[in-house]
């Protein structure tokens, strides 16, 4: 099986740490009251900010995810896939703020992470997958994911407990970690012999 996947709130936990710096900046800096929004899943809708703080936060982008770690059980799971011969494509937004796509790599390698393939800077990620023939895409962007479930792309929606709740379907399943996502993909694997 072709399982494209997300980098960040998928493979790191970037997402929690953008969340955490971005109370902290609200509450610290801008002496904001909260998430007005805390469903958004972008900080512009979440906060109300102003378009500077909105970029002095985004260029500490870099800072931020560089705090960020493994998800629980990611580099296991990861490994179980290739092992099990899957093959496995990165698709992420990842390079247009924050690390560069090198420091990126460097950070998979210091994890020993193998991918087959890797797209950066990716904002149309059902093109890709679609390009790819991606089997199953895994995303922790609902708007992402309702882009891949109309384009008849299978997603793994990785919903953090605060994300917005999309309705499941053929093509979409919330999961919220890794031992599901391993689940999912072994049935579905056995299904397809």
């Amino acid at each position: 099986m072709k399982i494209g996947i997300d980098v960040d709130g998928v493979i790191f936990d970037s997402e929690n740490e953008i969340r955490i710096q971005a109370e902290l900046d609200d509450l610290l800096k801008y002496k904001g009251n909260g998430a007005e929004h805390p469903e958004e899943f972008w900080e512009e809708c979440r906060y109300n900010w102003t378009k500077e703080q909105l970029i002095e936060f985004r260029s500490n982008m870099k800072e931020i995810l560089g705090r960020a770690n493994l998800m629980p059980g990611a580099k296991r799971i990861l490994d179980m896939l290739k092992k099990d011969g899957h093959e496995l494509v990165v698709i992420t937004a990842r390079g247009r703020i924050g690390p560069s796509v090198e420091e990126c790599i460097e950070e998979f390698k210091s994890y020993s992470l193998e991918f087959d393939k890797c797209y950066w800077k990716a904002d149309d990620k059902a093109k890709i997958c679609k390009q790819e023939e991606i089997d199953l895409m895994i995303d922790d962007s609902p708007i992402h994911c309702k882009k891949l479930v109309e384009n008849k792309i299978k997603t793994l929606y990785f919903r953090d407990v605060n994300r917005e709740k999309l309705k499941e379907n053929e093509y979409l399943k919330e999961v919220n970690h890794w031992g599901e996502v391993y689940r999912y993909i072994y049935n579905l694997s056995m299904e397809e012999k």
